[in-house]
């Protein structure tokens, strides 16, 4: 199958007969080319997050998982799947939205990671599509800044939870006794 144009219409299902390494997101319609891969800082700081998340929910019914194709609508049909997103980061606590190959319906905890050809989209487009399918909090990662913008969902509308910066304590509001101290995540310079 050849690979779609930005503004051709894609279901899921025709997304996973592609032959391609490129990744795609949809949207509200709109196709968004995920390559090329995330660089080293950007990666390390999800490892670290992903760690943090993952020694916390040991033996929890909760789930971390990352870049996990994440359909926001609730729909099996997977010909009738027209939007999803890949998150850099999801936890998920009820279990039946988690299935092989994606997530069925909103996460608890999104995590997205901004990089030069993201950041209008994870600032603007995700936040708005987040907050409209329900997920209860969203952080925004500025590896740039090293800083963690987070909001939580109060009344169906986000409410920004506070900027924290790498030398501050972020606490997890979906959690009541979670909190990461953010020099563990931003611990390395990548100036190579």
């Amino acid at each position: 199958m050849a690979p779609p144009h930005e503004n051709n219409s894609l279901t899921y299902a025709e997304y996973l007969k592609l032959d391609e390494e490129v990744q795609y997101e949809v949207i509200d319609g709109r196709i968004y080319n995920m390559s090329p891969s995330p660089n080293v800082k950007h990666q390390s700081i999800a490892m670290e997050l992903s760690t943090e998340f993952n020694v916390y929910l040991r033996n929890k019914s909760c789930r971390v998982l990352a870049e996990v194709d994440v359909c926001l609508c609730e729909e099996e049909d997977l010909t009738k799947v027209n939007e999803w997103v890949k998150p850099d980061i999801v936890i998920v606590c009820d279990e039946d939205k988690i299935h092989k190959s994606r997530i069925v319906g909103a996460p608890d905890l999104i995590v997205e990671i901004l990089s030069k050809s993201t950041a209008k989209t994870d600032r603007m487009i995700k936040f708005h599509r987040y907050q409209r399918a329900g997920v209860k909090e969203y952080w925004i990662v500025d590896p740039a800044h090293e800083t963690i913008d987070a909001y939580v969902l109060e009344n169906e509308l986000y409410k920004h939870n506070g900027t924290y910066t790498n030398d501050e304590v972020i606490e997890v509001r979906i959690f009541d006794d979670l909190s990461i101290d953010l020099k563990n995540v931003f611990r390395e310079e990548f100036e190579k």
